[in-house]
C-alpha cells in the first residue's frame, strides 16, 4: 500500500516542471507516473502552486552547543522545514566547541540528534591548529572543511594566512575533501575612522567601506591559486562581490575544481536601503551597491553562480543591537533560513527570471556543493523530500512569528510574493501552513524525524 499519493500540475521532475502523480512508500518516491483518472485519495497540489524536491541549505550556523541561546537546533530545522527545506549542514563555528576535532563533532551529533526536525549535516573547520590532522575529521564523515583568510569573529576559530591556506588545500587534496572559504583578505580591510573598540557609527556607509570589493577579489584570487596549485576542490562562500565572478568564472573554464554560492540577502537587498543603527543587515562579506547586485543576478543567470544559500548566521538581539546600532560593534550575520526562496523569487520575478532558473540553485546546485547525494530531486528511489510552493501568495514577513529562536531578522517587514505551504520529510509532514489558528499549530507538536548525514554513509 502507498504510504502518501501526491498529484500536482506542475512537478520539478528531471529539470522541468510538468504533470506528475508520486507514489510514496517505506519514505521513498516508489512512482512517478502521469495523472490519470480520479486522484484515488491523493492530495491534491493547487493549480497556483507548484511541488519542489525539498530545498537544501549548505550554509547554516546552528551554533549548538555553546551559544544555543543564537539558535538551536530545534529551532532551526522547524525554520527550515517552514521554509521548504529538507537538508542542512550545520557550519563548525559559533558552536562550543567548534567542529575542528573528531571529539567536537561527536559532540555537535549529540547536541542535534534528539531535536532535528529536518536532515542535518556538518562540515568541519579548518583551523592553524588542526593542520595536518583533518583526516580524521574527514573520516568521522564531515563533507569538508570550512576556514576563514580574516578573523572569523571568534576567538575560538582561527584564520589561515596564505601559507596556512597552501597547506590546507594540500592537505585537503591528499585527503579528498574540499575547502570551503570566507574569502576576505585581512590586509585590505579597513577600519579608518573607527573608533580604538572597533566603532563605526550608526551610518552603513563607513562600514561597508571598511570591507571594499577588493578584499573579496584578492582573497578569492589566492583561493584559485592554491586549488590550481594542489588540484583540490574549493568553494567560495557567500559571495558578495559580483566584480570576482569573471575570475571565478575563467578559473572553472580552465578546469580549476571550484564552486561559488551567494546568498538572498546579496540578491534582495541593497546598501542603499539599509537604516542608520540596522545592526539587523550587518554581514560580512557586506551587502553592497545595488549596481552589484544587478552584476549578482547576471551571474545567477548565466549559470557561474551554483547555489544559493542562506548564510542563517543568527544571535541574540542584544548582540545586533550592541552599541545602540553601531555597525562596527554590531555582530555581523543574516538571520534568513525561513524566507530564502521566498525573498529570492520576489526579486526574480521582478525582474521577470522564471522560477525554473531559481529551483536548481535552491536544491541539486547546494548538494553538490557540499557532496549530498540523493537529495534536491524529485526521482524513484529517492527520499520523499518535498515542499509546495505557492508562487503568487503574498507574505509579509513578521520576524517574531518565524521559527528562528531569536525575533531580528533583515527580512522583518518585507512584502515578498511566494511561500511554502507545506513540506514532507520520507514523506512525512513537517511543515503545514493550514495548521495555524489560536496556540501553537500541531506541526510544532510532533517528534522531530530529522536524521544526522554522514559523507559516505549509505
Amino acid at each position: 500500500m502507498a504510504e502518501l499519493v501526491i498529484r500536482a500540475a506542475r512537478a520539478w521532475i528531471d529539470g522541468a516542471f510538468r504533470p506528475a502523480e508520486l507514489v510514496v512508500r517505506d519514505g521513498l518516491v516508489d512512482e512517478v507516473r502521469m495523472p490519470a483518472g480520479a486522484p484515488r485519495g491523493a492530495i491534491q497540489v493547487p493549480d497556483d502552486a507548484v511541488l519542489l524536491p525539498g530545498l537544501v541549505d549548505s550554509h547554516v550556523h546552528v551554533n549548538e552547543p555553546g551559544r544555543t541561546e543564537w539558535e538551536g537546533f530545534r529551532s532551526a530545522t522547524l525554520a527550515a522545514a517552514a521554509g521548504g527545506v529538507t537538508t542542512l549542514v550545520d557550519m563548525p563555528l559559533n558552536s562550543i566547541p567548534p567542529t575542528t576535532t573528531t571529539d567536537a563533532l561527536a559532540v555537535k551529533r549529540a547536541a542535534a540528534a534528539a531535536s532535528a526536525y529536518v536532515d542535518v549535516g556538518f562540515w568541519g573547520g579548518a583551523v592553524p591548529e588542526n593542520l595536518g590532522a583533518l583526516g580524521p575529521v574527514h573520516d568521522a564523515g564531515v563533507y569538508g572543511f570550512k576556514s576563514f583568510l580574516a578573523p572569523s569573529g571568534v576567538e575560538e576559530f582561527g584564520h589561515l594566512d596564505r601559507a596556512e591556506l597552501d597547506r590546507a588545500m594540500a592537505e585537503i587534496a591528499t585527503i579528498g575533501s574540499r575547502l570551503i572559504v570566507h574569502a576576505e583578505d585581512p590586509d585590505l580591510l579597513t577600519h579608518a575612522g573607527a573608533d580604538a573598540d572597533g566603532s563605526l557609527g550608526r551610518g552603513y556607509a563607513a562600514f561597508l567601506a571598511s570591507r571594499p570589493p577588493a578584499s573579496e577579489e584578492a582573497a578569492i584570487d589566492a583561493v584559485i591559486a592554491a586549488a590550481r596549485r594542489h588540484g583540490a576542490r574549493a568553494h567560495i562562500l557567500h559571495l558578495s562581490d559580483a566584480r570576482a565572478l569573471p575570475a571565478i568564472a575563467a578559473a572553472k573554464a580552465d578546469g580549476v575544481d571550484l564552486t561559488v554560492e551567494t546568498c538572498p540577502h546579496y540578491l534582495t537587498i541593497t546598501a542603499e536601503e539599509i537604516p542608520d543603527g540596522a545592526g539587523e543587515f550587518k554581514c560580512c562579506p557586506p551587502i553592497r551597491e545595488s549596481g552589484n547586485r544587478d552584476l549578482l543576478w547576471q551571474g545567477i543567470v548565466d549559470g557561474t553562480i551554483d547555489a544559493i544559500v542562506s548564510d542563517h548566521s543568527p544571535s541574540t538581539v542584544a548582540l545586533k543591537r550592541s552599541g545602540g546600532g553601531d555597525f562596527g560593534l554590531a555582530w555581523g550575520g543574516i538571520s534568513g533560513l525561513q524566507v530564502g526562496l521566498s525573498a529570492v523569487w520576489t526579486e526574480a520575478r521582478r525582474r521577470g527570471i522564471p522560477l525554473e532558473r531559481l529551483v536548481p540553485l535552491f536544491t541539486t546546485g547546494p548538494a553538490r556543493v557540499a557532496g549530498l547525494t540523493d537529495v534536491g530531486e524529485i526521482a524513484v528511489g529517492g527520499p520523499a523530500h518535498l515542499a509546495v510552493f505557492g508562487v503568487e501568495d503574498p507574505l509579509i514577513i513578521d520576524a517574531r512569528a518565524l521559527q528562528h529562536r531569536n525575533p531580528i531578522s533583515a527580512y522583518d517587514g518585507r512584502v515578498l510574493t511566494g511561500k511554502v505551504r507545506r513540506t514532507w520529510l520520507r514523506g512525512q509532514s513537517v511543515y503545514d501552513a493550514s495548521e495555524g489558528g489560536a496556540g501553537e499549530a500541531p506541526w510544532l507538536r510532533r517528534p522531530p524525524s530529522g536524521r544526522l548525514l554522514s559523507r559516505g554513509a549509505a
